[in-house]
């Protein structure tokens, strides 16, 4: 397993190591104490999620308030998505910047993130299935998001026409949530 930092500040690439035979492959996606040694603390397990999308499907910029935040782990179990890490943090020496790694079934990647990092993705196949762990529970009220179509962020999603839940939809700028104190604030480790 390599584990190697990605642009924003907090967010890393997991590229495992993939054994293959006449059976199938075997890896270990997600291992504590090498992902605890790239990012100098353990990740706390508290909620596993999946969903399943449709081609052209745009979720996020989602992020939780801090504390408590939210660390994420994420991986593509079946299909293919182009993952986004935005760094939403207020007064981070990256905020704005993003990085994207296609997460997919055949390389097996998986990004991790930092509490108050946004996250987003838009589903290349259809069926696309993704697994998170998560350090905190689900927190309504807690959870926000940022318009991930905002031409200041300028991510360049893979979709001639992203589908995008209404809340998404309707989610404010970047610079919008700044100025209405949404965005959580950075604070170094």
């Amino acid at each position: 397993m390599r584990i190697r930092p990605l642009a924003v500040e907090g967010a890393f690439e997991i590229i495992p190591a993939q054994h293959s035979d006449v059976r199938g492959v075997f890896l270990e996606w997600y291992r504590f104490d090498a992902l605890a040694a790239a990012v100098g603390h353990p990740l706390s397990l508290a909620q596993a999620n999946m969903s399943a999308s449709a081609r052209d499907v745009v979720r996020g910029i989602h992020f939780a308030d801090v504390p408590p935040g939210q660390a994420k782990y994420i991986t593509c179990v079946s299909g293919a998505v182009f993952d986004v890490i935005v760094d939403v943090r207020a007064g981070s020496s990256t905020f704005g910047a993003w990085d994207s790694v296609v997460l997919d079934d055949v390389d097996r990647r998986a990004v991790y993130l930092a509490e108050g990092l946004g996250h987003g993705f838009c589903a290349l196949t259809d069926g696309a299935t993704m697994a998170y762990l998560c350090s905190d529970t689900y927190r309504p009220g807690r959870e926000h998001g940022v318009d991930p179509l905002d031409p200041a962020l300028g991510i360049p999603w893979p979709a001639a026409r992203p589908v995008l839940s209404d809340k998404d939809a309707s989610a404010p700028t970047l610079a919008r949530a700044l100025e209405t104190g949404l965005l959580p604030r950075y604070h170094a480790r």
